[in-house]
């Protein structure tokens, strides 16, 4: 509806409240382009509800939609529908500077419906679209008298689904925030759950719900009422109101993945295209690229953050990295424990930070200088331990200090012993609030937008989760948000084998992870300790997966800043396998998931950015699993020189997991790859035209 229409229609609607004349629709239908997905919205005795058909299956019950505010109407009841929605139709490609795919293609059908509440006469718009792997449908509510701003105490939008489906998930409201193993059961189990979370229905279709375009407002988690509904449940702020907003507001999108398979949530582009196109202009200063760091060396308790200990952020050791990263390839050397504030409990001192003040045997300018005159950058890092009034103070200051030194990429961490995050007001009393609340999303997207002008990109840890902003905001290179691979070197229990099997499906879905895959040393506490006051981790601790399945993960977790997280020694005791990792692009021109269910094994294939190369992944769970891969994605004609890294017969994630065989054979598109995969194991596989 062009713009003065949609003005009449308002005032329209202002008018029948006064007079107490309307009229109630049925309801409005939208389709997908291809006719797979049907949306219907529709008032039933004065409620908004919608849902969901796929190939003619309900597979969302009709479920309300709504908005409750503090101290005026909401839109629970007492609702009609306008005449007139508007409707219109995309089909647009737009280019990613980085990412899974160079390409995506964005097409769908819109319609957008106004609702009108019958006694106070105030209005809202819902839109929806439909692409053909999904919907989305978001909240705007316009400009209209006697509203200017409002504090949304309750988000009404349901999700009814069949109840005898299984679902993969992990709790809300822990500490840990999203850092927890995945659960699969039924929907009886679930009470509160973060998203995404991904369903199997009865009939093999498989959903994901999630949100995308999180931008001032707080996340959203989903808390079961009843067997199979589910309602948006939104973060609060510390005095209990969820979203503190002004008219005109959008709300992020509510997003319904759906596919026949488990594989085709993977090669949906759903929550991306829901996302606004790039605000930055110009980024071709944000670089993909792979690295090293100093870090893994502190989870095993090689090194220490701070100087109680064995510093690991030393001028020496950073300098010994950056020789390892010139001569292998990698583009920087993640350096955690430079600053001040690390010595002692710095989990609960976040104020102690400073982020332009360094530790003495850690000289920045000499780093910096030598790394330049390599060929390779110094990661810059931010760890806030939560105290986010300490860390905005300093933000402008830190970041300057960074593009003076010609750091281009810095890693923000957030720990903290409690799901909170803290900040002082101008009195000086201290709020807590969410991790994902509204008070977090606006203080990233801060942080976004200060690096940006600095010509800086961010891959924050413990983080508010993705939903696509990266579209928008193309520096927010890749986060953590999960369970990683750091779980391995102290956590009890550490990553199970199915762990890796179940993020593709899940967390993958919202965008690129920081798992820092790559280690090599797979029973790192059996080291002996560097020191008596620094012992290491319990032996149950370990790396529960095969050499050839690390390998993998540099295929099967997209991350356009891959860490290989193992210490140098390590790498160079193990040359012929770390050749792959050496290989390995963290930037992809075409993206396909071939095969997989979730929790059980998954195969992925990749062709990198600006060449012809393919790189393809396997991983299986706690089961051996032999999988046939059709090379179809391959170019017709062209005879592929197949670089395998496998699993050895004998191999098996707890008794013999360095077992490997590597071998080269020729293959062609229409070949099929049969890989033999161990238990807890993988393959990776690196496919070049033959004569390169």
């Amino acid at each position: 509806m062009p713009t003065f229409f949609r003005a009449v229609a308002l005032a329209a609607a202002l008018w029948t409240a006064a007079t107490g004349s309307a009229q109630e629709f049925e309801g409005e239908r939208l389709r997908s382009p291809g006719g797979d997905i049907e949306v219907n919205v529709s008032v039933s005795d004065g409620r908004l509800r919608y849902a969901v058909h796929y190939l003619g299956e309900e597979i969302v019950r009709p479920s309300q939609l709504g908005l409750l505010f503090e101290s005026r109407h909401g839109f629970h009841d007492g609702l009609v529908l306008l005449e007139e929605p508007e409707r219109r139709s995309a089909d647009t490609t737009w280019e990613q500077p980085w990412g899974e795919n160079r390409f995506v293609r964005e097409h769908y059908n819109e319609l957008l419906v106004t609702a009108r509440h019958e006694d106070s006469g105030a209005v809202i718009d819902i839109r929806l679209r439909a692409f053909d792997d999904g919907i989305g449908f978001r909240y705007e509510m316009p400009e209209q008298p006697g509203i200017e701003s409002l504090n949304i105490v309750r988000e009404l939008t349901q999700f009814a689904l069949p109840p005898e489906a299984a679902a993969w998930w992990i709790p809300a409201d822990r500490t840990n925030r999203y850092e927890l193993l995945y659960r699969q059961t039924g929907l009886e189990e679930i009470e509160r759950v973060h998203t995404p979370v991904t369903f199997r229905l009865p009939s093999g279709t498989h959903l994901s719900i999630h949100e995308a375009a999180l931008v001032d407002y707080s996340g959203m988690t989903l808390m079961q009422e009843y067997t199979g509904g589910f309602r948006a449940a939104l973060r609060p702020w510390s005095d209990g109101v969820l979203v503190k907003t002004a008219v005109p507001f959008v709300s992020p999108w509510r997003t319904i993945q759906i596919a026949p398979d488990a594989v085709g949530l993977i090669n949906s582009n759903l929550i991306l295209n829901l996302n606004e196109p790039n605000r930055l202009g110009d980024v071709s200063w944000v670089k993909p690229g792979k690295y090293v760091g100093i870090w893994w060396a502190m989870h095993i308790n090689e090194r220490t953050w701070g100087r109680d200990g064995v510093h690991g952020a030393t001028t020496e050791e950073t300098m010994r990295y950056m020789d390892f990263a010139a001569e292998n390839g990698f583009v920087g050397v993640l350096v955690e424990g430079w600053n001040v504030g690390w010595d002692g409990d710095w989990q609960a001192a976040g104020d102690l930070f400073s982020f332009t003040e360094s530790y003495p045997d850690f000289d920045i300018e000499a780093v910096t200088r030598y790394g330049h005159e390599l060929g390779v950058e110094l990661i810059g890092h931010h760890e806030t331990s939560g105290n986010i009034t300490n860390y905005e103070q300093q933000l402008g200051a830190a970041f300057d200090l960074y593009e003076e030194l010609g750091v281009t990429r810095v890693k923000t961490g957030y720990v903290a012993g409690t799901s909170w995050l803290k900040w002082v007001d101008e009195d000086g009393v201290p709020h807590y609030e969410y991790h994902d609340g509204q008070f977090a999303v606006q203080h990233h997207l801060k942080v976004i937008k200060e690096a940006a002008a600095r010509g800086i990109s961010i891959n924050p840890h413990e983080p508010v989760k993705d939903t696509g902003l990266r579209r928008t905001y193309p520096n927010w290179v890749t986060r953590e948000g999960a369970r990683g691979q750091e779980y391995n070197a102290w956590g009890l229990p550490p990553n199970p084998p199915e762990h890796t099997t179940i993020l593709p499906f899940t967390r993958m879905l919202s965008g690129p992870m920081d798992f820092t895959p790559g280690i090599f040393d797979l029973m790192p506490n059996e080291r002996p300790p560097v020191r008596e006051d620094m012992p290491r981790g319990s032996p149950e601790s370990r790396v529960e997966t095969t050499l050839a399945k690390q390998l993998a993960l540099y295929v099967i977790i997209h991350s356009p800043m891959q860490m290989a997280a193992d210490l140098p020694e390590n790498y160079e005791s193990r040359p012929d396998a770390f050749q792959f990792i050496r290989d390995v692009p963290a930037d992809w021109g075409e993206t396909v998931a071939l095969a997989g269910e979730v929790g059980e094994y998954v195969v992925i294939a990749r062709r990198e950015r600006g060449g012809d190369d393919w790189y393809l992944g396997a991983v299986t769970n706690e089961e051996a699993r032999e999988v046939e891969v059709e090379l179809s994605f391959l170019n017709a004609g062209d005879p592929h020189e197949a670089q395998l890294y496998v699993d050895g017969g004998d191999a098996h994630w707890e008794s013999n997991p360095y077992s490997m065989t590597i071998e080269s054979r020729q293959v062609a598109a229409a070949d099929r790859l049969s890989l033999q995969l161990a238990p807890g194991g993988g393959a990776a596989v690196r496919l070049t035209r033959a004569g390169q």
